[in-house]
């Protein structure tokens, strides 16, 4: 237990690190979600054809191939990036393939009469998604959001293997330096525990203030 103690410490840089990354992920993502969305609403075929891709190749491949192809993969075409930099990128895109279809999703169970007695009585397309189909959608995908964010914490932990000081990778030091090995894992987990509690809580506080 005093082991355990004197360690904690030596995770605080990780976990900033750690938190930094997913935030900018979860930005990210969120952004590459909604445009892959929005696009593919347009109708237009080739943006459908392009959301078609994204998502499916995206989600089809491991995170982690996706990572080495951009770290170690775009150095060949004149294109290095820091470890941080390059896991921030991939998180961003891999996530935004499931935020575009959190986004499809919750988009197309918005019941199409609400739209259409919105167009009689006289609603422009602009009032429509800001007044109906938005504040809806935004309700239905937000637990849907925390899901993934929490799985986006996880992922991040794959930024190890490119030398991203997260917190796996400061556990990993600890047990190659120190030679503990069961300790620095114990607080690994609860650290990752302790993140995704917190996005639970958050995700229920702000549910209740779109109720």
């Amino acid at each position: 237990m005093d082991l355990l103690f004197t360690l904690l410490p030596q995770f605080g840089p990780g976990l900033l690190h750690t938190v930094g990354l997913v935030l900018a992920a979860l930005a990210g993502g969120l952004l590459a979600g909604f445009i892959a969305h929005v696009l593919r609403e347009t109708g237009w075929r080739p943006f459908t054809w392009f959301y078609w891709a994204y998502t499916v190749v995206w989600r089809g491949v491991p995170f982690l191939i996706h990572l080495f192809i951009v770290y170690f993969g775009l150095p060949s075409a004149g294109i290095s990036l820091d470890p941080y930099a390059a896991a921030a990128l991939t998180l961003s895109i891999y996530s935004g393939a499931y935020f575009a279809e959190i986004f499809r999703a919750c988009w197309e169970a918005i019941p199409r009469g609400q739209v259409e007695a919105a167009q009689v009585m006289g609603l422009d397309r602009g009032q429509i998604f800001r007044h109906i189909q938005l504040p809806q959608a935004l309700r239905a995908a937000l637990p849907l959001i925390a899901h993934q964010t929490v799985l986006l914490v996880k992922e991040s932990a794959l930024a190890s293997v490119i030398t991203y000081p997260e917190l796996t990778l400061t556990a990993s030091r600890i047990v190659s330096e120190q030679f503990v090995y069961i300790e620095p894992y114990i607080l690994l987990a609860a650290c990752y525990w302790l993140l995704a509690l917190a996005i639970g809580r958050l995700s229920r506080l702000l549910a209740r203030r779109l109720a």
